[in-house]
């Protein structure tokens, strides 16, 4: 059964001030002194001292705290090339999680255009606006070249959520997976279904975390990933096996499978091939490569994460984004690294061993909740993911020297984000008429 209607979700952004966010004043403004502190001639002093150290615009400015969701509406959700204007409303939707899970600012930047050069001048261009930009919703391969040079020309993090935010989640996921049915990262078989931007990402994540590669099997919508091939790209190529094989015989014997792909691919006869405990990432939204509950009639022994929050073990990109950023702003980093993704993985994984705060079984009507084979990653609802994840990112960026600000107090640190998002909830309380 649907949980709302189109005309909920069409009034839901309509209705009172249209879209979902707006921009607020941090300064009073109320009387001639503070007009003319807030622009001329009082403005002038924060400009020129920013001219002589361009650092200070961290000090002086909204950017430490400010994000550029940038898209050009070529993979939009489940609903493909819609374009830029389009994709508005899920860049919005965007910029609300960061504010409302990780207190981060969001502008939203549609940019009409396909062309890969003209996507990355026109980032180059208005990056001195941000302390980080998060791309999204932009095609394969091109998302990755565009991320790839970005990162290199800017001394701010670039992140392509598409690719990255999946494959941190489902990382921590997966440790979390192999430690319940006993088996070790190095040794496993690993099937993948899609080739795209998000299933290479998590792969690449997969075997930094330890996973053999020889032991890696991809597939795409034209079959298995193979070295006769020709219309492979520079990103996927690395996965190309010897020979051709269809997807029955790679799961042979496979202990993983991960599904970034489409409804259907993985059948229940498939899934019997599998070893004992086999694990099963059927991620493919709304509709999962095979059915959750399909699957567990099938398969008694086996971990199984979708994409959707019905069913255990979401894997929602929410656990990793806005925590993410929130970690690199507060040290003001110049990348998010490898080792910071790896960072937030392990942290996701961590908490989620912890035991979960009444508030979160009651969100989702349980009666208990526990590590185990129905709970391998955190509810995006805990609100301790920010501790846990922040933290981690932050101090990776300072171990790898990406950071160019310590911090020294982690309790302290740890308070400070407590209080951001408990700051954001009591101003929607209050600006909404209810009690704190």
């Amino acid at each position: 059964m649907a949980l709302f209607t189109k005309e909920d979700a069409l009034n839901f952004h309509s209705n009172g001030r249209a879209g979902k966010i707006e921009v607020v004043s941090t300064k009073p403004f109320q009387t001639q002194i503070d007009l003319s502190l807030a622009y001329t001639p009082g403005v002038a002093e924060p400009c020129l001292e920013i001219e002589k150290n361009p650092n200070d615009a961290y000090r002086y400015t909204a950017k430490g705290n400010l994000v550029g969701v940038i898209s050009n509406g070529t993979a939009v959700l489940g609903l493909g090339d819609i374009g830029a204007l389009a994709g508005k409303p899920v860049m919005e939707g965007k910029g609300l999680l960061f504010k409302v899970f990780a207190d981060i600012d969001v502008f939203d930047i549609e940019i009409d255009s396909k062309d890969t050069e003209k996507i990355i001048e026109t980032v180059r261009a208005i990056a001195p606006t941000f302390g980080g930009i998060n791309l999204e919703d932009i095609k394969a391969p091109e998302c990755f070249e565009i991320e790839t040079r970005l990162k290199k020309m800017l001394d701010i993090p670039v992140f392509h959520d598409d690719q990255h935010g999946t494959a941190i989640i489902t990382g921590a996921a997966l440790l979390n997976a192999l430690e319940i049915v006993g088996k070790k990262i190095n040794e496993i078989k690993l099937v993948v279904s899609g080739a795209g931007a998000a299933a290479v990402s998590c792969t690449r994540m997969f075997t930094h975390l330890g996973i053999n590669p020889a032991n890696i099997i991809m597939f795409d919508i034209n079959g298995v990933l193979h070295k006769g091939r020709i219309d492979l790209n520079t990103y996927n190529s690395c996965y190309a096996i010897e020979k051709d094989l269809s997807m029955t015989e790679a799961l042979d014997g496979a202990d993983m499978f991960l599904g970034l792909s489409a409804k259907g691919v993985l059948k229940p006869e498939m899934l019997l091939k599998m070893t004992a405990n086999p694990i099963v990432f059927a991620l493919a939204n709304p509709y999962p490569e095979i059915e959750y509950n399909e699957a567990v009639a099938t398969r008694k022994d086996l971990v199984m994460a979708t994409g959707r929050s019905d069913y255990p073990n979401q894997v929602n990109n929410v656990l990793g984004f806005p925590f993410i950023f929130r970690g690199a702003l507060d040290v003001m980093a110049i990348d998010i690294n490898e080792e910071m993704k790896i960072a937030a993985a392990y942290a996701l994984a961590e908490l989620t061993k912890e035991p979960v705060p009444g508030y979160v079984i009651k969100a989702y009507n349980l009666d208990s909740l526990e590590f185990g084979r129905n709970y391998i990653i955190p509810k995006p609802v805990d609100r301790r993911v920010i501790e846990y994840v922040a933290t981690a990112v932050a101090k990776a960026a300072i171990e790898t020297g990406v950071a160019r600000k310590e911090i020294t107090n982690w309790d302290n640190y740890k308070t400070e984000l407590r209080n951001r998002v408990k700051r954001v909830h009591d101003n929607y309380k209050k600006v909404n008429g209810e009690e704190q």
